[in-house]
């Protein structure tokens, strides 16, 4: 402690007298005997770490399992609950429980997506930010009330009487400034002075001095005109388009997710559909089996396959719950219903068919539809318009700069305020001043330089456009065969599936008639199943492949029938 200490008596000396020397040292030594307990206590003392930062401790199961429910629990009673049951709150509603299980509609998971999901919702703040930086703009050319004052007060010596030596003024000034759209500037300016003197000579003392000014500046070459002035508004109009553009792609983004993620439980649930069925064949097999070996028809073996085939077809179920739980966690992150938390155990079932129709498309039209709805084309584009505003100014501000200026001024002066008011009113006595400036650079390097950018910036965004048309060109020729190659998927999947089914009946029947063993049935029946699995999975996927072409061809919006505003 003795560097605190000498610290606190350096501060206490520095224009501190000497009768005031002694308290401050019998001050500091009985803050120093205490032990500065004053110092202390704006310290907080960490606790050590409980254990060394490289030691990972293992994650005990046991302590997250879920209790059985073995009778109605009571909660352990604690001195102070009894203590403070009568300070305790109220406790709050508890939201609903989720429910058990929920039908939802593909349109239903999209207002859902639409009215929750936390990217949209940050995203579409992002128009508002831009709407408001066109009025932070527009604000520019607001009119500015302007008011200053002054008192000087001077006392000098002179070498004649013609001369003053002490002068007292006030001066108050007020105006208003108005930015014009052209580039130039009007000023309405009014002075109010009262000068008082004691200059024998002075005929008016105090004297009321009053001038009204009327002042216009207009540049004529660099910062003139229209379209320079409110270079800064078409910047942030053509941003606030590009926002739209961007949130536009955000929105689409969202509506393709849910479709995808839609379609995949869907998917998901029905394969597990016919894993289920499939697995009760194999039981219903396996009951066959036993009756025709208890029964002396057939050898033991046929029980130990049913027993084998029944147990994998167990771990396909196993897997495809797994499956659909993830499916169905995704589907309630994308829509993000409060009633669906991640955590919840609802049962989600995609209440919409599948619809599967072929389409005769025509690779043209769709293709010039996705040059016209693609929000990242319309981003470059957008991007374009303002290259070549900026360059538009940045040409302006190799100019010259020439600026024309007038002031129209009337004074007025008299030994009140009224009288100089009354001669300021009379205009009697008007000044006129014309005046011109002339400024230019010389070599102008720096606006060369920002001009050659904004040219090379507008030649890379031309080579991104051209980019951008081949990918969505080729994203859309992609689409379009997927779907096509979805279609014929479906068919042939559901060629496989009839024939896979006749397959089954016919093993089924020579079974019975033990011309085949269960090998061959439980074959057949795997096939079916596969088949099946395939067929849904066909259905999905054609589904989706018409999700990516709305996506491709920027129509998401028309397809999903949401209105953008």
């Amino acid at each position: 402690m003795p560097l605190t200490f000498r610290l606190r008596r350096s501060r206490c000396l520095h224009g501190l007298s000497a009768s005031g020397f002694f308290p401050a040292v019998l001050a500091a030594a009985l803050l120093t005997s205490s032990g500065c307990a004053w110092y202390h206590a704006t310290f907080v003392d960490l606790p050590p770490p409980p254990e060394p930062l490289g030691v990972i401790t293992p994650l005990d199961l046991s302590q997250h399992t879920v209790p059985e429910k073995t009778g109605d629990a009571v909660a352990p009673k604690t001195p102070d609950n009894d203590n403070d049951h009568q300070n305790q709150q109220p406790p709050k509603p508890k939201p609903p429980p989720p429910p058990v299980k929920l039908d939802l509609t593909i349109e239903e998971c999209r207002q859902a997506a639409l009215a929750n999901n936390l990217k949209l919702q940050a995203a579409l703040v992002n128009p508002h930010i831009a709407h408001s930086r066109i009025g932070e703009e527009e604000a520019r050319f607001e009119t500015v009330f302007t008011a200053d004052t002054s008192y000087v007060d001077t006392d000098t010596p002179t070498s004649t009487r013609l001369e003053g030596s002490s002068t007292h003024r006030w001066e108050f000034k007020s105006g208003v400034s108005m930015p014009l759209r052209t580039g130039g500037t009007l000023n309405f300016n009014l002075a109010d002075r009262k000068t008082k003197t004691d200059n024998a000579f002075s005929t008016l003392n105090p004297a009321y001095e009053t001038d009204f000014s009327i002042s216009f500046s207009q540049p004529l070459l660099r910062n003139a005109g229209r379209r320079t002035a409110t270079y800064g508004i078409q910047l942030a109009r053509y941003e606030e388009e590009r926002v739209q553009a961007i949130t536009r792609l955000e929105v689409i983004r969202v509506l393709a997710a849910v479709d995808r993620v839609y379609w995949r439980l869907y998917a998901t649930r029905r394969v597990l559909e016919v894993r289920r069925q499939d697995y009760k064949l194999a039981e219903q097999q396996l009951e066959t089996a036993r009756r025709l070996v208890h029964s002396g028809e057939r050898s033991p073996v046929e029980i130990a396959r049913a027993e084998a085939a029944l147990a994998s077809r167990l771990e396909g179920i196993i897997n495809a719950e797994n499956a659909l739980r993830d499916r169905q966690r995704e589907l309630k992150r994308v829509i993000h219903r409060p009633d669906l938390p991640l955590d919840s155990a609802t049962i989600i079932v995609p209440a919409t068919e599948p619809d599967p129709v072929h389409y005769s498309l025509s690779a043209k039209k769709l293709v010039d539809a996705a040059l016209r709805n693609r929000m990242e084309l319309l981003e470059l584009e957008i991007q374009l318009g303002q290259d070549e505003s900026t360059i538009a100014y940045l040409k302006n501000q190799l100019l010259p700069l020439v600026t024309l200026d007038y002031v129209y001024n009337v004074n007025g002066l008299g030994s009140s305020r009224w009288d100089s008011y009354d001669l300021l009113t009379d205009k009697r006595f008007t000044d006129h001043v014309f005046g011109a400036h002339l400024l230019v650079p010389i070599g102008n390097q720096a606006a060369e330089q920002r001009l050659q950018q904004a040219f090379l910036t507008r030649r890379q965004r031309l080579t991104t456009k051209e980019n951008r048309v081949c990918l969505i060109t080729q994203e859309v020729l992609a689409s379009m065969d997927a779907l096509e190659a979805g279609w014929q998927r479906i068919l042939a999947n559901r060629q496989s599936t009839l024939l896979a089914k006749r397959l089954l009946d016919t093993e089924t029947r020579q079974y019975k008639l033990g011309l085949n063993t269960s090998n061959d049935l439980l074959e057949a029946q795997n096939k079916l199943a596969d088949a099946q699995s395939a067929e849904i999975q066909a259905l999905t996927e054609y589904e989706i492949a018409r999700v990516d072409l709305a996506y491709a061809t920027g129509t998401v919006l028309g397809a999903a029938k949401i209105r953008w505003k």
